[in-house]
């Protein structure tokens, strides 16, 4: 079992978890039109690394172990990092990589092991959650600190502008009149424990899910399908009788046409239509890969209270199924809530969090698998092996890759508007898939690949798209942002491409290391495989610094049976 221990939230509302619930509790929203922290840099470090600091040094202090212990993890939870500082002469180059980042942040903090740092979109927050208690569960760790944090910039903001999804006005969740999100500049921080608290009812993780809609990777899916399939695996896997508890669904709700639409099917076909949703998005706007964190910390702070928090802005329904949301608390005597969240890439993340009183819910259930590949894809900018068989190929860097394309799928013309990250997964899946076609085609192996996971790694997380998107906006006078091109600017629009193309609805999450550690990336792996209902896996690394400085090293991985 897994019990949160401690939390923070740093936003404009205040610097504590209970600052900022007092504040909302009473109405007032952290929505601003510049809504950015006043936060010196401290040290030598960044401001957004200034922010991670400040609110993990704020949990750590109601906490006794030592976070230099190699028992203890670091998750960090983002999708920009330092990318405010893209661009600027006197930066180091190794500061705009988020791994760094992540390694300078823990070093700083007094963490010895390698973190690890979640890029998935919208659902990273949640996404670093279900990774850190699945670690702790498989006694990987005893300890794991998880923070997610984003700041305001005008890479970020120029993006959404750019994709229309902003609104001039205070956004309305789930509303009629509802017109687009606004965003806001925050961290937060759980630190999860398998050690039972000293609270007479502590909050512990039930179960998460995360499960693409292999639709779009920028579009909801109409039919929600990837939300739906996390909610009720997340839903199935907690029991029956827990929906007899269950308080709230709190939503992502950012207040976009077709997000809320998405969720209310989602929540509807899930079975959980009766039960009271709310979002956050109109007290603190969308902040990014802190939303996860942030919204699960100041849900459990809401029900210590025995309150449902209002959804801010709301007034008429604006979605179809009768979802129950309201704009004023609500009191509960409840326990237990589910997180939501839905983002680009076609993820959706859900988590089942629970006030544990008296007795042990759910055992630790440690496990161990040897993870060795059937099938394995290697390509450099000069070369091509599969399987350890060089392919002969034309070119080098780009042209290799488009010779690819058109030698082993022609088919799929949209590989020419992708970055160069997507192009070069891409070409690795493909190969792999073939590899394991012909094997089956041989009467050899073979997967149900419905819920086939893609869990990628790298060091660069898109830095060659954000550089290209960068160029769109770096002169006044050229000032053309794309949203075909801001789309790229997160690593895990990959993980979408290859759900979209080959139907994949499993597990899709991108991981930014510091460097390549095989034996974190393995510790990963298993824990995906935690997850009952994935039996087989594309993994790997995956960077791209540029057109001719790439690596596709991915291989095909099946759980144990």
């Amino acid at each position: 079992m897994v019990y949160k221990i401690a939390d923070n939230i740093t936003s404009l509302l205040g610097t504590t978890t209970e600052q900022n619930y007092q504040a909302v509790k009473a109405g007032r929203a952290a929505l601003r039109e510049d809504a950015r922290l006043g936060l010196p840099p401290e040290g030598a470090l960044t401001r957004f690394e200034t922010l991670v600091v400040r609110s993990v040094r704020e949990t750590l202090k109601d906490t006794t172990f030592d976070v230099s212990s190699d028992r203890v993890v670091f998750v960090l939870s983002t999708t920009k990092a330092n990318v405010e500082l893209l661009g600027q002469t006197d930066v180091a180059p190794a500061v705009l990589y988020p791994g760094e980042s992540a390694r300078r942040i823990a070093a700083y903090l007094g963490f010895t092991m390698m973190p690890v740092v979640v890029c998935n979109a919208c659902i990273s927050g949640v996404s670093a959650l279900i990774l850190a208690s699945r670690m702790l569960e498989m006694g990987m760790y005893d300890y794991a600190v998880v923070c997610g944090a984003d700041v305001l910039n005008p890479f970020v903001l120029s993006g959404f502008d750019a994709l229309k999804a902003l609104s001039p006005e205070d956004c309305r969740p789930f509303d009629i009149d509802r017109n687009g999100m606004n965003l806001g500049e925050a961290a937060a921080t759980i630190v999860l424990s398998t050690e039972v608290p000293d609270d007479a009812a502590p909050w512990v993780i039930g179960a998460g899910a995360v499960r693409n809609d292999a639709y779009h990777i920028s579009t909801p899916s109409n039919k929600a399908e990837g939300a739906t399939m996390a909610l009720q695996a997340v839903m199935n896997a907690v029991g029956a009788s827990s929906g007899q508890e269950l308080a709230l669904v709190n939503a992502h709700g950012t207040g976009t046409m077709f997000m809320d639409q998405m969720e209310s099917v989602a929540i509807v076909k899930s079975g959980l239509g009766d039960i009271p949703v709310n979002s956050y998005k109109g007290y603190y706007g969308h902040t990014l890969g802190a939303a996860g964190v942030l919204e699960t910390v100041l849900t459990m702070r809401a029900f210590d209270d025995q309150t449902i928090v209002g959804t801010r802005g709301f007034e008429e329904l604006g979605v179809s199924g009768q979802l129950k949301l309201s704009a004023e608390n609500q009191p509960t005597d409840k326990t237990a809530f589910v997180k939501i969240i839905s983002g680009f890439g076609g993820g959706n993340a859900v988590v089942y969090w629970r006030k544990m009183e008296g007795g042990r819910w759910k055992e630790n259930t440690p496990a161990s698998f040897h993870l060795s590949p059937s099938h394995r894809v290697t390509i450099t900018p000069e070369s091509v092996t599969v399987d350890g068989k060089s392919l002969a190929c034309e070119g080098r860097g780009k042209a290799l890759l488009t010779a690819l394309y058109k030698q082993y799928a022609s088919d799929y013309p949209k590989f020419y508007k992708m970055d160069m990250l997507c192009r070069l997964g891409f070409i690795a899946a493909e190969l792999l898939n073939g590899a394991e076609s012909q094997c089956q085609k041989d009467g050899v192996g073979g997967q149900y690949q419905d819920n086939r996971a893609m869990i990628l790694f790298n060091h660069s997380s898109s830095i060659h798209a954000d550089r290209a998107y960068l160029a769109s906006i770096s002169d006044a006078d050229n000032y053309f942002p794309s949203p075909s091109l801001f789309v790229y600017t997160l690593p895990n629009i990959v993980a979408g491409e290859l759900a979209t193309r080959h139907h994949y609805h499993g597990e899709t999450s991108f991981y930014i290391l510091p460097e390549r550690d095989e034996r974190l990336m393995w510790q990963i792996q298993t824990a995906t495989f935690a997850d009952p209902a994935i039996d087989s896996m594309i993994s790997g690394w995956l960077d791209c610094e540029d057109e001719d400085h790439f690596l596709a090293d991915l291989y095909l991985l099946s759980k144990p049976f």
